[in-house]
């Protein structure tokens, strides 16, 4: 079907959904030869329809005061209903038609076609990560999990690419419904995909933060900031929290200070060092003195105490035998005193 084709098919639907009011057989007679004749005026001249002929709308309103029939009066829903989408419909045919020829063909739908087989397999990716989302409470990654399970979120892969597959290659025979709810699916799933990269592309510019493996306590929901101290009473900086698993434990939240984007700085723990509640000691100050500790030597045990001889007299021991000791010596004895 050629550019040109297409165009009247519009123009004609358009104006039969302006004449909707009038009953079915006046409108057919209406537009019994509008086809034929917009193909002579489309041959004429170069143009379209609407810059030769006017909006659908309007021709339709001559149409009906060349006929005689009466103006039609307030249209019911379906009617308005049915002229707002022939015009957008129009209107994207028109798009359509102008974004082709820059991809190198008569319409941009001839180019998309060609990718509808990748679009299928990514509809089965994107339902396999929506499901993930919802089983896992929001947290996800490149690979689609059930449950947080890797093995099973591959195996839900496998089987929705394939399900989407099939559905691809046959819509051309499903019926109303069923097309219009692939088609709120697809849309669905599209904008999920916008999300996701938004919030990865948030991930890799601002890095994660978030408690997504760690969760805390309701009493922990209003702490801003965490202060470590060490044994001799000094701030330490640039400190990291981790669980049992290697997780980060992620408490507060860095407001005190901004990146180039104005967005938070994520620092390491304390965000705020000026903040500190107890003054933080200098790296190297002295710390104040302490009163020194005597430890009793374990060999020295106290046994029986003796008292010390008369000078020059060994002290006996506990076996009566004397110890060594000083003894006098000739010139130290007393000299006799001679008696009469």
């Amino acid at each position: 079907m050629t550019v040109a084709e297409q165009e009247i098919i519009d123009y004609v639907a358009r104006v039969r959904a302006a004449l909707a009011d009038l009953p079915t057989t006046q409108r057919d007679e209406l537009t019994e030869d509008l086809a034929d004749h917009l193909t002579e005026v489309a041959a004429e001249a170069e143009g379209t329809l609407v810059e030769r002929l006017g909006e659908p709308e309007t021709y339709a309103a001559e149409l009906r005061a060349a006929a005689g029939a009466a103006p039609g009066g307030a249209r019911n829903l379906d009617q308005r209903v049915a002229t707002a989408v022939v015009r957008v419909r129009s209107r994207l045919r028109a798009i359509d038609v102008r974004f082709g020829p820059p991809l190198g063909y008569a319409t941009a739908s001839d180019f998309l076609r060609l990718l509808r087989p990748g679009w299928w397999v990514l509809r089965g990716y994107l339902a396999a990560m929506l499901v993930t989302v919802i089983s896992t409470g929001g947290s996800f990654g490149l690979l689609p999990r059930f449950g947080g399970e890797l093995l099973a979120g591959l195996i839900m892969l496998v089987g929705f690419v394939l399900a989407s597959i099939w559905i691809g290659r046959r819509s051309g025979r499903l019926t109303r419904w069923p097309r219009s709810a692939v088609q709120v699916g697809s849309a669905v799933l599209v904008v999920f995909a916008f999300a996701a990269l938004m919030q990865a592309e948030d991930r890799m510019r601002y890095g994660d933060y978030g408690y997504d493996q760690t969760s805390v306590d309701s009493q922990y929901d209003r702490v801003r900031d965490v202060f470590v101290y060490d044994s001799e009473g000094r701030l330490v900086e640039n400190a990291r929290l981790f669980d049992q698993n290697g997780s980060p434990i992620r408490l507060g939240y860095p407001d005190c200070s901004e990146d180039a984007y104005g967005k938070p700085s994520l620092r390491a723990y304390p965000y705020c060092p000026e903040q500190a509640p107890f003054g933080p000691r200098a790296p190297g100050a002295p710390l104040p003195p302490t009163p020194p500790t005597t430890v009793p030597d374990p060999r020295s045990t106290p046994g029986p105490s003796t008292p010390p001889g008369p000078t020059g007299t060994p002290a006996p021991t506990a076996t009566g035998q004397p110890t060594a000791g000083p003894t006098a010596t000739p010139s130290d004895a007393p000299t006799p005193t001679p008696t009469s």
